[in-house]
C-alpha cells in the first residue's frame, strides 16, 4: 500500500510516506528550531510527557497521527487481533496526560474508525485511519479560523490583551484558538497590545507565545506571572483571552496552572475574561471542575528546570499542578467554532451541542 502525505502545519505532520509522526520540538524554542520523527510507541508517548507536543489541539492531532503509524506496525491480518492491539497503543498513549480532553477524544475518533470497519480487511483499515487523522488535522484548521473570527469580533482596534500559556499555532494547527483572533486580526490590519504572561514552571508564554507575537509582528510585552494586577490596575488591559484543555458542563475550565488567579484579578479590576477552545474541548460527562484530573508533574521542574544550578534548598517540598481550574463565575465568555457561549453555561453549552447534532442530521 502507498501512502503520500503533504503536510498541513509545520509543528505536527507526518512524513511523506506515513511511517513517522513528526513534530516541531517545543521544549527547545525560541533558541531551538528542531523536529523530530516519532515512530516507537514509547518515544511517541515521552513526546506528549515531556511537552514536545503540547497545546490540547496540537496533541490531539498528533495522537490521531501517532495511532495510525502505530497501527501500520501491527504485523497481522487477522481483524480482531488487530484492532486488539491498536485498542492496546490507545490505552497506552491515553495514559500520558488526564487533563487534556483532545487526547482521549482523538484517540477515541480513531478507533471507533477501526472498529466500524473491522469488515473491511486489515491493510484497508489502516488506510483509513490515515485518512481519519488528516481530516482531523483539516478540521482543526478549520475550527480555529472560526473561533478566530468569534473572538475578533469581541476586540476593538487598538485593544491591550492579556495571554497566559500559549494558545497559538504551535498548540494547534494555524492562528491558534487564544492567540487566533489577534493573529486575524493583524492579518487586517489591526493593532494590539499583547501583554505575556510567561508562564512559570516551564515558560510557555516566554518561550513559546512571546515568540510566534514577535514573528508575527505584534507588539508584545513579556511580564512575570506576578504582574498581572499591576498592569490591570493601570487600565492597560481590556480582555483577557486563555486558551482551554477542557471544558465542565457548568461552564468551569481546566487551563495552565495561574489561569485561575488570571481570572479572579480580571473579575476584581472588571475585565472581561475569555476562554477560547474548540467544542472537542467540551466534556459535558464532565459536571464541573471538580470532576477534572488534574496533572502533577515532577517537582524539579519548580526547583530546577531552566537554571543552571537549583534555586531553592535541597529537600525542600515542592507541589507543582500542570494546571488549575478556572470557576465558571468568573469567566465572561466561553469561544467556539460554533459561537460565544455566556452564562449560564449548563444552558448554553449543552445548547451549543444540540445545535452540532442537529447541523449533523
Amino acid at each position: 500500500m502507498q501512502f503520500h502525505f503533504e503536510p498541513l502545519a509545520e509543528n505536527v505532520f507526518l512524513n511523506e510516506d506515513g511511517t513517522k509522526v513528526c513534530i516541531l520540538d517545543q521544549t527547545l524554542l525560541p533558541n531551538v528550531s528542531r523536529t523530530l520523527k516519532l515512530q516507537s510507541p514509547e518515544e511517541i508517548r515521552e513526546a506528549i510527557c515531556q511537552l514536545r507536543v503540547r497545546g490540547a489541539p496540537a496533541i490531539g492531532i498528533f495522537a490521531g497521527y501517532a495511532l495510525f503509524v502505530l497501527a501500520r506496525q501491527i504485523k497481522t491480518q487477522d481483524t480482531q487481533e488487530f484492532l486488539a492491539k491498536l485498542h492496546a497503543y490507545r490505552e497506552y498513549l491515553v495514559s500520558s496526560r488526564p487533563t487534556a480532553v483532545n487526547l482521549g477524544w482523538a484517540l477515541e475518533r480513531m478507533e471507533k474508525t477501526a472498529v466500524e470497519n473491522a469488515h473491511l480487511p486489515v491493510e484497508e483499515i489502516v488506510c483509513l485511519l490515515g485518512q481519519q487523522a488528516v481530516r482531523i488535522q483539516k478540521e482543526d484548521i478549520e475550527m480555529c479560523r472560526a473561533i478566530s473570527e468569534n473572538g475578533l469580533s469581541l476586540l476593538a482596534n487598538g485593544a491591550g490583551i492579556l495571554t497566559h500559556c500559549n494558545a497559538g499555532p504551535l498548540a494547534t494547527s494555524r492562528y491558534g484558538t487564544a492567540l487566533g483572533p489577534l493573529l486575524l486580526g493583524k492579518e487586517r490590519g489591526m493593532q494590539f497590545h499583547v501583554f505575556c504572561d510567561e508562564t512559570r514552571p516551564l515558560l510557555q508564554g516566554a518561550r513559546l507565545t512571546a515568540y510566534e507575537l514577535q514573528k508575527a509582528g505584534i507588539d508584545a510585552t513579556l511580564l512575570c506571572d506576578n504582574m498581572v494586577a499591576a498592569v490591570m490596575q493601570k487600565g492597560w488591559i481590556d480582555a483577557c483571552l486563555v486558551g482551554c484543555d477542557r471544558v465542565a458542563a457548568n461552564g468551569d475550565t481546566a487551563n495552565k496552572i495561574g489561569t485561575s488567579g488570571v481570572a479572579i484579578l480580571a473579575k476584581y479590576y472588571g475585565v472581561p475574561f475569555y476562554v477560547l477552545g474548540p467544542t472537542s474541548s467540551i466534556d459535558l460527562s464532565c459536571k464541573t471542575g471538580e470532576e477534572i484530573a488534574i496533572e502533577l508533574r515532577d517537582p524539579e521542574e519548580i526547583r530546577l528546570k531552566f537554571y543552571r544550578e537549583p534555586m531553592a534548598p535541597a529537600g525542600v517540598k515542592c507541589y507543582n499542578p500542570a494546571f488549575d481550574v478556572t470557576d465558571h463565575s468568573l469567566i465572561t465568555g466561553i469561544i467556539t467554532q460554533r459561537g460565544v457561549c455566556r452564562p449560564p453555561y449548563t444552558e448554553s453549552l449543552a445548547a451549543l451541542f444540540e445545535n452540532e447534532r442537529g447541523g449533523e442530521t
